[in-house]
């Protein structure tokens, strides 16, 4: 089969992609028995991470990241995808937290936290779904209201990746909560030794077992005033702004998933024999496979296209809409064919292909569900 040639790779973002594919097999893939029994990654996985130059690709090398451009921030994350990993929270602690901080942070807040979180001593989170409060951002109901120089935080937050190992979280909360969207606004909440600040249940999921996706809850937590990012009541239109990236990072993720499952389930069929043949051999699966193998291909090429314009400052909200629901549309469809071609052993997860299959329902659904991605496309049109 011809190797596909990605439009926005380089030398160096190909080179990155090979590294980054290596560090997912060795140090994450190795021992997902370990992390789905802890729910959590280690640090010294993050630590890891961080001298290989896989954290904070695209932060300027004065913040102590990698310096490069967004497009080697998703060669690691596609080759998180293709690994079929989805548990370490890589893409949510360099593509959108730090990219919070960079973009709309002050000199201080970025020299403050960037270089920590690029050596990975420093895990970060993003604390938006509530309870209550899921797609629709603009219905958060954690408040920070003023005290002087702080604001005093209290309600909750859940589906928090990275929540109970992170040292820092991005918070939207509402400084004025009689003013809707126009209330919403990000801090940047230090969670090391903060009283009022506990970790409720690390929570037990369908998939990414290995995952650390907890429960977050403030009580009267204080955090600086100079900690927020940005002039209050910005922070709606902050995180509208960065979900479009956010979205591609998810089809990325996907992208490379659904390459990774389409390649073992072929090696898998022409290994497997069944009444005189390899399953491969038989014209039902050869089909399966060739049509599994256009839809990943065509699901890269829209891929390439939406990289490349938003490496260009081009990609609208629209196409990051079609982006994410379409490639976790048919990532889902892809590995759930894929599966039925393992038989048996698709539904053991002993298989790869089966965590791949629990893993990636999510995907569906976090980042704006797909029926919400439909309405921003909709509105476009």
């Amino acid at each position: 089969m011809n190797t596909y040639t990605r439009s926005w790779h380089d030398d160096e973002v190909t080179a990155l992609s090979h590294l980054a594919r290596d560090f997912f097999e060795r140090e994450v893939m190795a021992h997902t028995a370990k992390w789905d029994a802890q729910r959590r990654i280690d640090r010294e996985v993050w630590l890891e991470a961080g001298k290989l130059g896989l954290l904070l690709c695209s932060v300027p090398e004065e913040y102590g990241g990698g310096g490069g451009t967004f497009a080697h921030d998703l060669a690691v994350f596609e080759a998180q995808g293709h690994a079929g990993d989805l548990s370490f929270g890589i893409s949510v602690h360099s593509g959108i937290v730090a990219h919070y901080i960079l973009e709309y942070g002050t000199e201080e807040q970025k020299r403050t936290w960037l270089p920590g979180m690029a050596t990975g001593d420093i895990i970060g989170a993003i604390g938006m779904t509530e309870p209550g409060a899921g797609s629709d951002l603009k219905a958060i109901k954690t408040t920070a209201l003023r005290d002087g120089d702080n604001y005093l935080v209290n309600g909750s937050k859940t589906f928090i990746t990275n929540g109970s190992s992170a040292d820092v979280v991005v918070l939207a909360v509402k400084t004025d909560p009689k003013a809707g969207a126009k209330g919403v606004s990000l801090l940047i909440v230090d969670l090391r030794g903060t009283p009022g600040f506990t970790v409720g249940r690390v929570l037990d999921k369908v998939g990414q077992h290995g995952a650390d996706t907890s429960e977050l809850s403030f009580t009267d937590v204080s955090v600086p005033v100079a900690n927020r990012l940005g002039h209050e009541g910005e922070g709606f239109g902050q995180l509208m702004a960065q979900l479009v990236q956010e979205r591609l990072i998810i089809g990325a993720q996907a992208a490379g998933a659904m390459e990774r499952a389409v390649a073992d389930t072929v090696s898998y069929t022409k290994s497997r024999n069944a009444f005189g043949h390899s399953l491969f051999e038989f014209q039902n699966t050869a089909f399966e496979l060739a049509e599994c193998q256009t839809i990943a291909r065509i699901s890269r090429s829209f891929l390439d296209h939406c990289i490349t314009a938003h490496l260009h400052g081009e990609l609208d909200p629209a196409e990051a809409a079609m982006v994410k629901y379409w490639l976790t549309d048919k990532q889902c469809e892809v590995i759930d064919r894929c599966v039925q071609l393992h038989g048996g052993y698709g539904y053991m997860r002993e298989y790869l292909i089966a965590r791949m299959y629990e893993d990636a329902r999510v995907q569906r659904i976090y980042a704006g569900a797909n029926e919400v991605m439909k309405s921003i496309i909709a509105r476009s049109l």
